[in-house]
């Protein structure tokens, strides 16, 4: 295997020696201000698709996390948001419960910042919903419904304010849970890889990662996948389905910039950070 970049490490004997895979992973998380400790690195080693190519960095070891050489601010920072992700969590895990008594949804999911525990003060919190078959859309309105009876805050678009407000900014339905492949690479397999699921019916969580095991491919280590035969029915959605869809698109219509709506997905991504963070690994 070639040598992507130069690996400049310090030369201290309580630093083991990185890989360029290991060193790899530090600088992927390097952009999200994140440092890892050796059990992450373990966890979050890159694959051979992980290729980061072009970059130089010094690497150093501080109180067991590994950073780019200069950062150790991060340390205190990533602690810091530890304790403030604590809070957003309990949040996430109320409205979960919440939304587990309606027959269609099958996961409820902690996505983004947050499920890396990761989470700044002013940050919302993402959301990632699974839904039964052919009912994503009666779903979708019945919960936000709930969500809003309860009290809960929600974003709403063009508004600035996102600090402890749920995001609800992934829908699937169950029979479509494949990740389109021109948007694979090493951003949206760490984002699939790290989702923390709430709440998880009839084990959906490990159809939706063997329906996505091309994420190992970047992210080996990062979870277990194991093949799940999952029946594809081609039964069309019954009328109330199509009216609640019909319904919410058109009102969405206006709205939509690179936003996925169809019958059996929703993404509300409106900033590709994808191609962000592509960016600044491929410079």
């Amino acid at each position: 295997m070639p040598n992507l970049y130069t690996i400049v490490a310090r030369k201290e004997s309580t630093q083991p020696e990185l890989s360029v895979w290991e060193t790899s992973s530090i600088i992927y998380h390097d952009i999200f201000d994140y440092p890892l400790t050796f059990s992450e690195l373990i966890k979050w080693k890159g694959g051979e698709a992980a290729q980061i190519s072009g970059l130089e960095y010094p690497i150093s070891q501080k109180n067991g996390y590994y950073f780019i050489e200069g950062k150790e601010g991060l340390i205190y920072k990533r602690l810091l948001r530890k304790r403030i992700s604590d809070k957003k969590l309990g949040i996430a895990k109320r409205a979960a419960a919440l939304l587990s008594f309606l027959p269609g949804i099958k996961m409820v999911a902690v996505t983004g910042s947050l499920a890396m525990e990761n989470a700044g003060e002013e940050s919302d919190i993402d959301l990632m919903i699974i839904a039964k078959k052919r009912s994503l859309w009666t779903t979708r309105l019945i919960a936000y419904s709930l969500i809003r009876l309860f009290g809960i805050p929600t974003r709403r678009p063009n508004n600035k304010v996102e600090k402890d407000r749920l995001c609800l900014n992934m829908w699937l339905d169950e029979s479509d849970l494949v990740w389109p492949e021109k948007d694979r690479n090493i951003y949206t397999a760490h984002e699939i890889a790290q989702i923390v699921p709430l709440v998880d019916k009839s084990e959906t969580h490990k159809k939706f990662l063997s329906k996505n095991k091309w994420v190992l491919a970047f992210w080996p280590n990062a979870v277990k996948v194991r093949e799940t035969k999952i029946k594809n029915e081609k039964q069309p959605p019954g009328l109330l389905e199509k009216i609640c869809f019909r319904l919410q698109y058109q009102y969405m219509k206006p709205k939509i910039t690179r936003e996925v709506i169809t019958p059996t997905r929703a993404l509300f991504h409106p900033q590709d950070w994808g191609k962000i963070v592509l960016s600044r690994l491929h410079p």
